[in-house]
């Protein structure tokens, strides 16, 4: 008897375990999910109770990573949501302005929980659809536009006194394309890459990444996790994207995932 007990309880611990496990992947699937929601809406100002900086960690290696440029600590982060987005888009304010349209479905998420149950990666994909209302062309500063946009998001994720906060965010936008014409149209470069850091530019990255892409550069944004038969990764090469019939050493060099510089 005392034998079948302990089996037990070593089921249950393994089952406790797993229960943990999977409630973790859920909660940083929330995370994002909830991320997308408040910033279809432009709900990022500092002085509300809910804002999209919020949901960041206060650890000094948090950071977002956009358009090549990376915004470094909980300050880098709230110059790009409040300072940048918030008056381009809302003119400052903490919400939706009528008539500008800005959504971003967050879809495919695959999330890996470290056995620590302490930190946490993920991967998603964004189809955002945006743009403005005819009826606030003269009065909106990006004046009459539509525009399509896909991005993959490579995550990281921090457990904060319990509760789960956006650690890195990486969010590679990979096309872009107006209603018009569609995406066998849209120029090189459609939306420039960031090019002057903070403080020389108020609302800059602190730094810049190295080969940042976009359409019609069709480089793999590296998978955090292995392969679930084979447990390789990506070879390099591979994640290359050569014109058609070249060799992939014509090709700009394979991206790379920044780490955080505590990375456990």
């Amino acid at each position: 008897m005392g034998s079948e007990i302990e089996e037990l309880k070593q089921v249950v611990a393994q089952l406790q375990q797993q229960v943990t496990r999977l409630s973790d992947q859920e909660e940083v699937r929330k995370l994002q999910y909830k991320y997308g929601y408040y910033l279809d809406k432009c709900l990022y100002k500092e002085d509300t109770r809910v804002q999209v900086a919020n949901l960041y960690s206060d650890h000094p290696d948090t950071c977002v990573e956009f358009l090549g440029g990376r915004y470094n600590g909980k300050e880098g982060v709230e110059r790009l949501y409040i300072g940048r987005f918030a008056k381009a888009f809302v003119n400052g304010r903490n919400g939706p302005v009528h008539g500008f349209l800005l959504d971003h479905p967050q879809i495919q998420g695959i999330v890996d929980v470290n056995p620590a149950g302490t930190r946490a990666k993920g991967r998603f994909r964004s189809m955002m659809s945006a743009g403005t209302h005819e009826s606030v062309k003269d009065t909106h500063p990006r004046g009459l536009v539509q525009w399509w946009e896909g991005g993959i998001y490579e995550n990281e994720y921090i457990k904060e006194n319990g509760v789960w906060k956006i650690f890195r965010l990486k969010y590679f936008p990979f096309w872009h394309a107006n209603f018009e014409k569609g995406w066998s149209h849209t120029k090189p470069n459609y939306i420039p890459f960031l090019s002057t850091t903070y403080p020389d530019d108020p609302n800059g990255p602190n730094e810049l990444c190295e080969h940042p892409m976009l359409w019609p550069d069709t480089r793999v944004v590296p998978f955090h996790y292995e392969h679930p038969v084979t447990g390789q990764q990506v070879a390099d090469d591979d994640l290359r994207a050569p014109h058609y019939g070249e060799d992939p050493s014509t090709s700009t060099p394979p991206m790379v995932l920044s780490k955080p510089k505590s990375d456990p």
